[in-house]
Order: structure tokens, then sequence, then C-alpha cells
């Protein structure tokens, strides 16, 4: 019963930015690692970055290391994903999710949000 709220998708050009953002309950944000990922059609669901609960790890897939950025807003009991320069490659719909420690594996992930759209197209 936990709802994560996400927002932020939504289409661009190649090279554009796009920010994403997650909101969930402070009685989970404030103790679990935040995670994204994505899943691009007739592709299985693939890692994109994620963070520990204090903000002070960070982990990056090889294809959006240097262009993604994640972080976290306690206060505000929410996590964002800043991505630059992004390429037609990156067209998914993006997930946001909680789990205990950040890790790459999606099964690893307690809750999950609803997911949302992002094309990047001329």
């Amino acid at each position: 019963q936990v709802q994560l709220v996400v927002s932020g998708g939504g289409l661009v050009q190649p090279g554009g930015p796009l920010r994403l953002s997650c909101a969930a309950p402070g009685r989970i944000f404030s103790t679990y690692s935040m995670a994204w990922f994505r899943q691009a059609p007739g592709k299985e669901r693939e890692f994109v970055a994620a963070i520990n609960w204090g903000g002070g790890l960070t982990y990056y897939a090889a294809s959006v290391n240097g262009r993604f950025t994640i972080s976290r807003d306690n206060a505000k009991n929410t996590v964002y994903l800043q991505m630059n320069s992004l390429k037609p490659e990156d067209t998914a719909v993006y997930y946001c999710a909680i789990g205990e420690l950040p890790r790459t594996g999606p099964r690893e992930y307690r809750y999950w949000g609803q997911g949302t759209q992002v094309t990047v197209s001329s």
C-alpha cells in the first residue's frame, strides 16, 4: 500500500535535459535506498541509478554514467533523476523503486512506482 508518486516524463529532443521526480512516504523514504530503472519495448527492465538512504553513495549504469545524476531531498521525501544529453536509446518507461540497499537488481526492491514514459526524438 506504499504509494510512489512519479512525475517528469515526457517528450524531449536528443541532447536535451529532463528531470524525473519520485515522492514516497516519509516513514519509508527516511530509511530506504532509492533507485531508478527503465524498460524499453521488447527489453528487460534494466538498472539506471541508485542512491542510499543518506545520499552519500550513488551508483549508475555504464550507459548513463556521466549523463544522469541521481539525488534525494529527505526533507521533501523525494528522489530525482536529472537526465542530460539524452539519446534516442534512452527512450523507455522509467520506474522509481524503494529497497533496503542500493542494489542494481530489480528483484532487490520492495516497492515500485507506476512508471513514466520518456521519449527522446527529434
